[in-house]
């Protein structure tokens, strides 16, 4: 079988599993941003206990490896009477990571909002978080857009190691088509390729992105 033949067989199976990779990239993207954001608020505004179990949660998620989280909540759970669906089990794990990561970009650019808009914002009347919410978390988001972006980034990447609890999305798929064809270089080759435009193409829409919200900013 030559390459083209292989492609014309394996092309929809490949295809397929990047449609699932896409899903848990952006529902991971979606819960993690919303995890995240709690989390770098909490620690910002410095909430008596609960902001030093927040900051134990980033510390630990930060400083162990996706795969070990993987097997821990798929794998580990269990043992303890929680037991998840291979595919919630997935996502779970990629949401609490990026979350961490994420939470890490949102209160560092918190931190990046100029002190004078705090005071602007409470000689208004307003409350810490009336500030939070209508004056400082809007700059902040336009200064975290590309931290964001490149954790998308990463987060598609990553999703190939949930293949490892039998999740199928493009990894597994091209293993599966490995094991029928027996042709490893070319369709390893076609995964990085379709791995690579996923990316190339977030990248696109991050900096399509940052220009608007810089040319909103400039006004």
């Amino acid at each position: 079988m030559n390459w083209w033949e292989l492609f014309a067989t394996a092309g929809p199976v490949l295809l397929t599993g990047a449609l699932y990779t896409l899903l848990f990239a952006v529902a991971a993207m979606v819960l993690g941003l919303a995890l995240g954001f709690a989390v770098a608020l909490v620690r910002v505004a410095r909430v008596p206990l609960v902001s030093h179990l927040a900051a134990f949660y980033v510390s630990a998620m930060r400083g162990t490896p996706l795969l070990v989280q993987i097997f821990v909540i798929y794998y580990g759970l269990p043992g303890v009477g929680i037991e998840f669906e291979p595919v919630t089990a997935g996502i779970l794990a990629l949401t609490l990571n990026v979350a961490a990561y994420l939470s890490e970009s949102m209160r560092g650019a918190i931190a990046g909002v100029e002190k004078g808009q705090w005071d602007a914002a409470q000689s208004l009347g307003f409350t810490w978080w009336q500030s939070m919410r209508y004056v400082v978390a809007p700059q902040a988001l336009r200064l975290a857009v590309p931290s964001l972006s490149n954790s998308l980034i990463s987060l598609i990447k990553d999703t190939s190691l949930v293949s490892v609890i039998t999740v199928t999305e493009l990894m597994l798929a091209t293993k599966e088509v490995i094991a029928q064809t027996f042709q490893p270089l070319p369709l390893y080759l076609a995964a990085a390729a379709i791995y690579w435009a996923l990316s190339a193409s977030f990248e696109r829409v991050q900096k399509r992105v940052e220009a608007r919200l810089e040319r909103a900013h400039r006004r």
